[in-house]
């Protein structure tokens, strides 16, 4: 008998430490800024797009990501001392990866809106574009009005259709809608003619135009995009968006957008 309770008592003995150095691990984990811990850890995940050429790109050959954006998050990376880490997102799957703490940012074509500040912290835009049509050419369209009643793909949990359902008003028009997970599947659609029109950021669309499809000339919607962070993360917002100012007063994010022939619809 009193061997098992100086067992049991070694058992509560050994808990107890345990339990007082979680407490003092997480104590310690608490008091650090949101930058240290990301120091500590030697790299910052950042969520981006795996199927936007010139934004965000993996090549399928050598598994390397490419894109204005990819060249950013380098930048911050190097800014903080640390390497950057991809994570390929969807407009979908982007917030939901960013609330539970598996991207430190997302960085991947991210509107900014009214609406999604309601849940995220926004940098200053980075860039500024505006929606458009990607259409085959043997369609024969060649406005907005010859997209009356016609069904246009959009990608699920984007902005694009809150857009495309303020132009219809204007124009005293009228869309239907595909929404579906991705670029790719999108253009896909329109190649098969499952879908009239792809509608998206012009830049967006420019690396899907091939030799069977064009972009109309009007575009709707201007788009700013900026990195989100998790609403409770406020210190890395900051520096986020110090890092993106500093990046725009000192020329190099014109740099960065220039290597890929993009250009910012804000410039004169």
């Amino acid at each position: 008998m009193k061997k098992t309770v100086k067992y049991l008592a070694a058992i509560a003995t050994a808990f107890a430490v345990v339990t007082l150095a979680a407490c003092g691990a997480s104590k310690e984990d608490n008091s650090k800024s949101a930058t240290d811990k990301i120091k500590d850890k030697g790299k910052i995940v950042f969520g981006v797009k795996q199927d936007v050429p010139n934004f965000g790109y993996k090549d399928p050959k050598t598994n390397e990501f490419t894109g204005v954006e990819i060249d950013i998050a380098n930048e911050i990376a190097k800014d903080l001392g640390v390497k950057a880490e991809f994570v390929p997102v969807t407009a979908q799957t982007r917030g939901p990866l960013l609330d539970n703490g598996q991207v430190d940012a997302v960085l991947a074509t991210f509107t900014i809106t009214d609406e999604r500040k309601k849940s995220y912290n926004f940098t200053t835009p980075y860039f500024t574009d505006e929606a458009g049509f990607l259409v085959n050419k043997a369609s024969g369209f060649t406005d907005v009005k010859d997209l009356d009643g016609k069904t246009i793909g959009v990608a699920q949990s984007s902005s694009t259709k809150d857009g495309l359902e303020a132009l219809a008003k204007q124009e005293g028009i009228s869309f239907k809608y595909s929404e579906l997970a991705d670029y790719p599947t999108l253009k896909t659609a329109l190649t098969s003619g499952r879908i009239d029109a792809f509608a998206v950021d012009k830049s967006i669309l420019s690396g899907y135009v091939d030799d069977k499809t064009e972009i109309l000339g009007e575009g709707f919607a201007p788009q700013e995009y900026g990195i989100a962070t998790k609403k409770s993360n406020t210190e890395l917002a900051d520096y986020l968006d110090k890092t993106v100012n500093n990046l725009k007063d000192d020329g190099g994010l014109k740099k960065l957008t220039d290597k890929y022939n993009l250009k910012d619809a804000t410039a004169k």
